[in-house]
């Protein structure tokens, strides 16, 4: 059988207040002719589907047109799990429907291993594929709290629950092996952090997770997986160097931080024994581009870019020594009358001197959470001794908050 990897679409996802319908229109267009053109069997889709919880009208509609698409062919399957950002009861919704076109939804933890599974077949009818739709395991989910839990034992509880559940499912997957009586492959999916797993600023994936909280290891996986499907991290990587446990990425770059990398979508090839695994690119739908430098290095990058008529979002970073207060408007005539446009400003000249308390300009927007609340221990002079506390104690707080928004109905 013959998979496609994917995860994170953050469908309705905006930059700065710019809608990105265009851009996801495009993508899922790729992804469906790719789809028929490499004659994919099974769509996985790890995690993240839509940016929130409650998705718009025209998020949902590039959603289901897309499923429409890709459940074209009665012999392909799609499953979904859901991720951090996603509303489980929301993807729900509508997979008692979906199971007839072969599309499987997977969205909450369930008590019962056997609801996690999916057994796929070949055009044949014979059974090809054993799969661990395993979605994101929200706190809930995998441990009791208790009264006076110290960081450490409730880390040591949120690791062992995802541990004990995937053994659950995987021991699943191996009975049900086991009376199919054929050596058929076992694909397990997931949405979590892995240790040493690469972040990058802005992805919205970096803030949830300060220090240590919730990072797995290799170790946590049963070795009856053949191959791993994760999401939840931005940057396409293997997770300890196999080839066979890997993050598929975002196929598109969630924010400037991620534009500089190449964006891909992981297709695994059954045969026979081990996987062929290899990626293939997306195609860039809108180009995003940071300029940083003084004035006259700006303007000199702005004509560059002007050169080639290409469309074009641009964050830019003035590090000039000159005070430049009216430079959002002098940005904005460089670029009159073409295709470029300026998403944000930052003006760091301006910010060293909030920062040095010489004026008040700084703003929220030059700050993530995680800088505010350092910012505020450092008002309060907190001894480095007791920072470590409380930043996993904020880390949780902050992963607590996103599964709560998600949880209301």
């Amino acid at each position: 059988m013959k998979l496609l990897h994917t995860s994170d679409w953050h469908i309705g996802r905006t930059l700065y207040g710019r809608k990105r319908y265009d851009e996801y229109e495009a993508f899922l267009n790729w992804l469906a002719d790719l789809i028929e053109a490499e004659e994919i069997d099974v769509l996985l889709v790890s995690g993240d589907v839509f940016d929130n919880s409650t998705p718009s009208n025209r998020a949902q509609e590039l959603y289901y047109r897309f499923l429409c698409r890709a459940a074209s062919s009665s012999s392909r399957s799609v499953v979904i799990t859901a991720g951090n950002h996603d509303s489980p009861s929301f993807l729900n919704a509508p997979k008692e429907l979906l199971k007839f076109l072969n599309i499987f939804v997977v969205g909450h933890a369930s008590e019962q291993s056997e609801e996690e599974l999916i057994v796929l077949t070949g055009s044949d009818g014979e059974p090809r594929l054993i799969l661990c739709a395993v979605p994101y395991l929200r706190d809930h989910d995998i441990r009791t709290a208790e009264a006076g839990e110290s960081p450490e034992d409730k880390e040591r509880k949120i690791v062992e629950g995802i541990r004990r559940h995937y053994r659950s499912v995987c021991e699943a997957a191996e009975r049900t092996r086991a009376e199919l009586g054929k050596p058929v492959p076992i694909v397990a999916m997931g949405h979590l952090f892995a240790a040493g797993g690469q972040t990058i600023d802005g992805d919205g994936v970096r803030e949830l997770y300060i220090g240590s909280l919730a990072q797995v290891g290799r170790d946590v996986f049963p070795e009856c997986i053949d191959y791993l499907a994760l999401g939840h991290l931005h940057i396409p990587q293997k997770v300890s160097g196999s080839d066979f446990v890997r993050y598929s990425g975002s196929p598109l770059p969630i924010g400037f931080g991620e534009a500089g990398q190449e964006k891909s979508v992981t297709l695994v090839h059954f045969s026979s024994g081990i996987p062929a695994v290899s990626t293939i690119p997306v195609p860039r739908f809108q180009e995003l581009k940071t300029l940083r430098g003084d004035w006259a290095t700006l303007v000199r990058q702005i004509d560059g870019l002007k050169a080639e008529g290409r469309p074009i979002w641009l964050e830019i970073t003035y590090e000039g020594n000159e005070i430049a207060s009216t430079l959002r408007e002098k940005l904005d005539e460089a670029v009159a009358g073409t295709a470029i446009e300026i998403l944000r400003v930052k003006n760091n000249r301006v910010l060293e001197r909030a920062l040095s308390g010489e004026n008040k300009e700084e703003t929220l927007d030059d700050l993530d959470v995680t800088e505010v609340f350092q910012r505020c221990l450092d008002a309060h002079e907190i001894p480095a001794e007791q920072r470590r506390a409380l930043m996993d104690a904020y880390g949780e707080i902050l992963v607590f908050l996103n599964e709560a928004d998600l949880q209301v109905e």
